[in-house]
């Protein structure tokens, strides 16, 4: 039985937070170190830029600058010579101006003080809290773009991501935070946002909190936050949860365009004058060439994806012929364990975590 949004734990939601990172977690050469000077490095380089263009960048900067005293004595031109090609020069600067303070007035240590960090050049909120966090276990909670993605769409919070939620935000995580290894709370929040919890095309059937989001609940995921003021057009539109055996047929959505490359059940938007089930008919009909037998009825979903706010009817039907050839690699037959490894538009998701669930299944992760 999955918890309530409303009512589930802190320390449930920890444990499935912390237990799907430990299992999915990237490989990044910051994560293999808890020095602070090395951490304090990778945090300011991931600013505005991404994973892959910082790797090779921290790597040779270590290399160059291998503490905070090299780098204290070195000249400036040699310090942004070597942040060449990360942007944003002013980050290297702070860089340089901390190390000298670091040198100067804390014998070339990096304090573990929250009040002393934010005085220092380049520390903000995020910055101070994900050293105290990941080098020196403090239980302070960082707050960037993704984190606050994820609490928007877990507390329900409607509005755009700039900061008026963030004491909110800031509260709940005050709550949540992981005493025993807070740093890997926090990775594991950034790393929901980035690989999950995402801006577009969310992967709720990946997500290992889904079942405390309070936007997932309501179909909101996709509106919140809120990109810009946008009017949201209403549809509806039917899917077929088409089983063969153990099997269900899924098909993937043209990589290019809205929700690509994600797979979702076949179906489509409602003509108007026609009903449900003609509707089911026709659309598993032109997309699949199968015409489906004895529809039930299964559920009513609804979600929003940037301009729609669609409800979405799924029926479990049988086939009375096999769907064409032309389909192709885009037509796929998965067992119901295994659907929650493709990454689904989230009224799609929303359908296999209730197929999960009749079915004693739980747990399901990519």
């Amino acid at each position: 039985m999955e918890p309530d949004h409303t009512t589930a734990s802190p320390a449930d939601f920890r444990r499935r937070l912390l237990g799907w990172y430990r299992r999915r977690k990237r490989d990044l050469p910051w994560r293999r170190t808890s020095d602070p000077y090395a951490i304090w490095i990778s945090e300011i380089m991931l600013q505005q830029t991404t994973v892959g263009a910082v790797i090779p960048h921290y790597k040779r900067w270590l290399k160059t600058f291998p503490g905070v005293g090299a780098l204290a004595a070195a000249p400036l031109r040699k310090v942004l010579k070597a942040w060449e090609g990360l942007g944003y020069y002013a980050r290297a600067r702070n860089l340089h101006a901390a190390a000298k303070v670091f040198v100067k007035r804390y014998g070339r240590r990096i304090p573990d003080h929250y009040e002393t960090l934010r005085s220092i050049p380049g520390f903000g909120p995020y910055t101070a809290a994900a050293v105290l966090s990941l080098a020196f276990g403090k239980p302070v909670p960082v707050l960037e773009a993704n984190v606050r993605r994820v609490m928007m769409r877990l507390l329900g919070l409607h509005g755009r991501a700039d900061g008026r939620h963030d004491k909110a935000i800031s509260a709940r995580l005050e709550a949540l935070i992981a005493r025993r290894s807070p740093g890997d709370f926090n990775q594991a929040m950034m790393e929901l946002g980035a690989l999950v919890c995402r801006a577009r095309s969310p992967l709720c059937a990946a997500c290992p909190i889904h079942a405390f989001c309070a936007a997932f609940a309501a179909g909101e995921q996709e509106i919140i936050p809120h990109p810009k003021k946008v009017s949201y057009r209403k549809i509806e539109a039917v899917v077929a949860i088409i089983e063969d055996g153990r099997r269900i047929l899924i098909q993937k959505r043209p990589e290019t365009g809205l929700l690509a490359g994600l797979w979702e059940f076949p179906g489509g938007k409602m003509r108007p004058g026609e009903s449900r089930r003609q509707a089911l008919v026709r659309e598993v009909r032109e997309e699949t060439g199968a015409e489906i037998s004895a529809p039930r009825f299964f559920l009513t979903v609804d979600h929003s994806y940037t301009k729609f706010q669609v409800k979405l009817h799924a029926f479990r039907c049988g086939l009375k012929t096999a769907p064409e050839k032309r389909g192709g690699a885009r037509l796929r037959w998965v067992r119901l364990r295994d659907l929650g490894a493709y990454p689904s538009p989230s009224g799609s998701a929303k359908i296999i975590r209730r197929l999960e669930n009749e079915a004693g299944i739980s747990g399901a992760r990519p």
